[in-house]
């Protein structure tokens, strides 16, 4: 098998690493278009020093800040004409996957015009406008990866618009601006990424680069759970310093690093069902998940699924989903119809075959049952 490697997204990290770098502004446009939610950048800071750091280079910018959670296709194609109508040169996306997600679309569809049934053919021109971006959750790690993810009514799911065009040309990474998130935010942005770094090696894509990637994504991660289990017992973010911030945050970018190398498997397949239609937040659907797989990957390939825990301390998967249980609480209710319906969602997408242990349509609704035993 042949093995590729490409990232060619700038990463700048550091503490106010926006303001110190602003003259990176001025290489991707005049005029700015700021895509973020309505509320987080501005509480924490990220916002503000955007803006200054324009300012300060002389660039114009207006502001988006109309992205919802798990963002929809309606509102990244109103991001796009606002972008056209006030001739914008490039996006700054602020905020964790959504806004990113978002303004990564946004970008695509202002250099382009793409009717919404062709939205996610993965046929576009080789036009897109450039894009910088500033994460402040450390989760997705959407920032170096080529992928928007947007909620797709027509097809009952979230889809992907997957294309090498969509990698951000700049990214900065400020721990500070995680600093407020709150204890269960923290956790599922964790598993998420935390997600994305073991679904990576069990990828048909997986390279000894993508797995070294992802074992020290995993490494640091897990080095943070036991602040993790503290915080909940204490109820209180203030148990995270800024250096344990700053790990998962790194631990996010090396985990999309691994995924915009090797795509997701059957976890992400079956977790988006949970979220468009329980509404449970995409990390926490990972999470339910991913250690009824790993039970699956260590029957079929146990050394595969030994490197993995291994990378934990773990001997077994049961350890696993043991601490799985402890971070995720109480578990949502699901019925035999749901998982009927889930599983048959999951069954057709491309993350099955992207799986190097693929179940079956059986095994998919064993999983999630066994996901959700209290």
């Amino acid at each position: 098998m042949t093995n590729k490697f490409y990232m060619p997204t700038r990463v700048i990290i550091g503490d106010d690493c926006i303001t110190k770098n602003s003259e990176l502004f001025i290489f991707l446009g005049k005029k700015a278009l700021i895509v973020t939610g309505a509320q987080s950048a501005k509480r924490n800071g990220s916002e503000k020093d955007v803006k200054t750091a324009l300012e300060s280079v002389g660039i114009n910018y207006l502001v988006f800040d109309k992205v919802m959670s798990n963002p929809t296709i309606a509102c990244v194609y109103e991001g796009a004409t606002l972008a056209k109508e006030n001739g914008v040169d490039f996006i700054i996306a602020i905020g964790g996957g959504s806004p990113m997600d978002a303004g990564k679309a946004i970008a695509l569809l202002a250099a382009q015009d793409i009717e919404e049934e062709n939205l996610f053919s993965g046929n576009y021109e080789k036009k897109v406008l450039p894009m910088a971006f500033v994460p402040t959750t450390a989760g997705t790690g959407s920032e170096v990866t080529q992928y928007s993810i947007l909620t797709n009514d027509k097809a009952q799911t979230k889809t992907s618009i997957a294309s090498d065009l969509l990698f951000p040309t700049v990214t900065f990474l400020d721990a500070k601006y995680t600093e407020q998130l709150a204890v269960t935010t923290t956790i599922n942005t964790a598993i998420d990424a935390l997600s994305h770094a073991v679904e990576g090696m069990l990828s048909v894509r997986a390279s000894n680069v993508s797995d070294a990637l992802a074992v020290a994504s995993i490494r640091m991660i897990m080095n943070c759970v036991p602040d993790m289990l503290q915080a909940l017992l204490a109820g209180s973010e203030v148990v995270f310093n800024l250096k344990q911030r700053e790990q998962l945050l790194q631990a996010s970018l090396m985990a999309g690093m691994v995924i915009a190398q090797t795509g997701t498997t059957v976890v992400h397949a079956m977790g988006y069902s949970l979220t468009y239609f329980k509404n449970i937040d995409h990390g926490r659907a990972n999470g339910l998940l991913l250690g009824e797989y790993l039970k699956l990957v260590e029957n079929v390939q146990p050394d595969l699924a030994g490197s993995i825990l291994a990378a934990m301390n773990f001997s077994e998967a049961d350890q696993f989903g043991e601490l799985m249980n402890k971070l995720l609480g109480d578990k949502e209710e699901i019925s035999s119809e749901e998982i009927k319906r889930y599983s048959k969602i999951a069954i057709q997408t491309k993350n099955i075959a992207n799986s190097v242990v693929k179940p079956t349509e059986e095994e998919l609704r064993t999983m999630y049952a066994l996901s959700f035993v209290k």
